[in-house]
């Protein structure tokens, strides 16, 4: 572990957004789930969310393995629970639905508790979210096709996030609890070390905290042999 790339892994993860989050419904073309996750983790979501087709078991294309490295991905079997959980959380439940009524996606304020619900790529949202978001927003289309692909959608209402929460200064300060932000450190930094204590049931090793250096390795390998 080189103490430049440790750096900036801790620099990701301090500015990491604990809540904002995106809530995919049903989106069911790898390559749209792994755009969508990408754009997440660009703009510093720490946990994204999928409500599976029908509950079914979700397994995550090869095309999102890299990404899912850096972002937490929960899934949900039904769009009532996942909703219920981000609501108990204090988030608001945006929709993105071209409905006339809808706000521009631009004048909402990106800056409060918000999870932004995105639909399949063939039904776009279903009537429940719609109906149990509290506001509904849209990116006006001035050609004639009635709507863009969803994780175009998703990249460009997340940017937007990212804008107004940069001018606000949300990413200056951490928001992660620091058990977390510890426990996640250490297994951006050291992934198969970080398996290898979950296999055996063993505390993750201290490390140096401007370093990432392993504080006390022969320690740690008396442990494990």
């Amino acid at each position: 572990m080189l103490p430049e790339r440790f750096q900036k892994l801790k620099q990701a993860l301090t500015a990491r957004q604990t809540n904002l989050t995106v809530v995919m419904e049903n989106v069911h073309k790898p390559h749209n789930m792994a755009a969508i996750l990408r754009s997440c983790e660009a703009i510093g979501i720490h946990q994204a969310h999928i409500v599976t087709p029908d509950g079914l078991s979700f397994r995550h294309p090869k095309a999102a393995a890299g990404v899912l490295r850096w972002i937490e991905l929960i899934q949900h079997e039904k769009q009532t629970s996942a909703l219920k959980q981000l609501k108990q959380k204090g988030m608001r439940i945006i929709a993105a639905h071209p409905d006339k009524n809808a706000t521009h996606y631009s004048d909402y304020d990106y800056t409060q508790p918000t999870a932004i619900i995105m639909g399949s790529e063939r039904t776009g949202l279903s009537e429940y979210a719609i109906n149990n978001a509290d506001e509904l927003i849209k990116i006006p289309m001035q050609g004639l096709v009635q709507s863009l692909n969803v994780s175009v959608s998703a990249a460009l209402i997340l940017f937007e996030a990212q804008r107004q929460r940069e001018i606000k200064g949300c990413y200056d300060t951490m928001s992660l609890d620091q058990e977390i932000f510890n426990k996640t450190l250490f297994e951006w930094s050291w992934p198969r070390i970080a398996r290898l204590c979950q296999s055996r049931h063993l505390q993750y090793p201290e490390i140096d905290i401007e370093t990432g250096q392993i504080s006390d390795i022969q320690a740690f390998k008396t442990l494990i042999s």
